[in-house]
């Protein structure tokens, strides 16, 4: 039984990882979400509410959007370093 397969190894990022993300994600959503809001309650003169709520949605789905991706791709990146150092640990222990 080879040193590999005797641990049950994983591609997902960690648990902190993750949760950070989402984290980022649900804070960048609120923030967009309150800039779209206030920018289009700021430009319109009269009481336009339900425009500056669409608004506020369309930033907020934007935004938390966007991060979503950098998230993505940042525990995609995590994963592979991690995978890569693994390999490496374990091709210099079967040189050594």
């Amino acid at each position: 039984m080879s040193a590999s397969s005797s641990s049950a190894t994983t591609a997902a990022p960690p648990l902190y990882a993750r949760i950070c993300a989402v984290a980022a994600i649900i804070v960048a959503g609120l923030c967009g979400g309150l800039i779209g809001f206030a920018v289009m309650d700021l430009q319109c003169d009269d009481d336009c509410t339900t425009y500056a709520g669409l608004a506020g949605v369309g930033g907020a789905a934007l935004t938390a959007g966007g991060v979503a991706i950098v998230a993505v791709l940042t525990l995609r990146a995590m994963s592979e370093w991690e995978a890569t150092e693994a390999q490496r640990v374990a091709h210099e222990a079967d040189d050594g």
